[in-house]
Order: C-alpha cells, then sequence, then structure tokens
C-alpha cells in the first residue's frame, strides 16, 4: 500500500488569551488552523513566551511558518508615534521579530497576515502608521467595520503586476476584509509592494528573492470560501513541503 504524502509541519504564531474561567491560556484561532490543513499542511501552535533556545528547537523542526494577526507591535522597535489605541503584546514581539529574520536568513517559506504583515515590514527596517484613520490623510476605514462579519468585503485592492502575489492569485484586481487601525508607513529596504488599497495603503508585500516570504494586510482565512485565498494558502504549503 502507498504511504500517504507527508504534510508539512507549519508553525502558527499564537497569543495570549484568557478562558472563560479567568486562566491564563495562549491560542489560534481556527481559521487559521483549517485554512492551513484543507491547504495541506500540519500546523502547530508557537507559544509567545518561548526564549531563543526554545523556539530554535521548533524552528529547526518547521517547513514553515505563519506569523498570525493580532495585537499591535509595540513602538519602541519602529519609533513609532504614541496614540492612544495601541494595545500591544510584548512577548509576542520578542519572539517573533527575530523569528522572522531568521526565517528570512534560512530562506524557510513564510506567510503573514495582517500583523504578521506589520513583523515583516518591522523586522526587516521599516515602519508603520500607529493609527492609520489619525496619520494618513483621506484614508479608507481599515478597522473593523461593526455590524459586520469577519469575511466581509470593506475595499478593493490593486495586486501589482510581476509579482509572486499576482502569480498566485492570477489576477490583478479583488475585494478583502479589512480588520487593521495599522499599517505600513515606510516599507523595509528589501521589500517590494505586491498590493495597494484605493487610498494608496499598502495591502502586500513580498521578498522577490526568499524562497516564499510574502505578507497580506487582510485576513484570508477568513475567505476561504473565495478561490484567490485557498490558492495563497495552497502556494503556502507547497512552498513549505518543498522546502
Amino acid at each position: 500500500m502507498d504511504r500517504p504524502t507527508s504534510r508539512p509541519l507549519i508553525g502558527i504564531t499564537a497569543s495570549h488569551a484568557q478562558t472563560a474561567e479567568g486562566l491564563p491560556a495562549v491560542r489560534v484561532l481556527h481559521a487559521y488552523v483549517s485554512a492551513l490543513v484543507d491547504a495541506g499542511g500540519a500546523p502547530i501552535l508557537i507559544p509567545p513566551d518561548l526564549p531563543e533556545d526554545g523556539w530554535r528547537v521548533l524552528f529547526d523542526r518547521l517547513d514553515g511558518i505563519l506569523f498570525s494577526g493580532g495585537a499591535d507591535i509595540g513602538l519602541e522597535h519602529f519609533d513609532g508615534d504614541p496614540h492612544s489605541s495601541v494595545e500591544a503584546e510584548p512577548a509576542r514581539d520578542a519572539l517573533e521579530l527575530p523569528l522572522l529574520r531568521a526565517a528570512v536568513e534560512a530562506d524557510k517559506p513564510l506567510l503573514g497576515i495582517c500583523r504578521g504583515l506589520q513583523v515583516m515590514n518591522v523586522a526587516l527596517g521599516g515602519t508603520l502608521y500607529t493609527h492609520i484613520l489619525d496619520q494618513r490623510p483621506n484614508a479608507l476605514q481599515h478597522d473593523w467595520h461593526k455590524g459586520h462579519s469577519r469575511d466581509y468585503l470593506a475595499h478593493a485592492v490593486r495586486v501589482e503586476a510581476g509579482t509572486r502575489l499576482s502569480e498566485i492569485l492570477g489576477k490583478r484586481g479583488l475585494e478583502v476584509n479589512s480588520l487593521h487601525h495599522q499599517g505600513v508607513k515606510d516599507l523595509a529596504p528589501q521589500v517590494k509592494v505586491t498590493a495597494v488599497a484605493p487610498d494608496g495603503l499598502i495591502e502586500g508585500i513580498e521578498l522577490p528573492s526568499h524562497r516564499f516570504a510574502l505578507a497580506v494586510q487582510w485576513h484570508p482565512e477568513w475567505m476561504t470560501s473565495h478561490a484567490e485565498m485557498r490558492k495563497l494558502f495552497k502556494a503556502f504549503v507547497d512552498a513549505a513541503a518543498a522546502s
């Protein structure tokens, strides 16, 4: 009997949480897990409190890393402008910024989603708007649209020609959800823009020289009813399987 094809091991960065009883917990939303499983991956959690000698053990065994959404990045990491809306999670910053740099150095496939895009930009030397509506003229509403579900298509994005993202999606424009109040201000030097919102805000980035280092500002894990988003997860998992 033929052996089943081995699924690549994909780490997902996790966040702190509390149970209904108020007990400390570490969590990853199931939408990330199901998107990776459906694409052929075997996901595991990367807890935020791991010291370097802990995450290095995981890193050496992982075929790819998904940098998930979540809390804001601490302003001290990119000399950001203070804003009352900022809610950082220092333990995630301490883990994810060096973890992303390690993935880039090792040419390990990575996919960034929302916060994950911001982690990629900051880790590689870029900066962020700490609150888009107050700091970017004529900005669209990019944060959660109250009364709508997480798959609500909030605005269009233009996908740049000649990018890995355009190759994966097979189209130059699409509608996406939007659940963020921060965004790319100054682009990291080696990063290429792959998608842009109608107000000019960067919505996608990638590293052209890397095996697979791609990030989007929207949440494709909530949009897997759309074929393009399934293609994105499949391309990531396939890259991890080949690594």
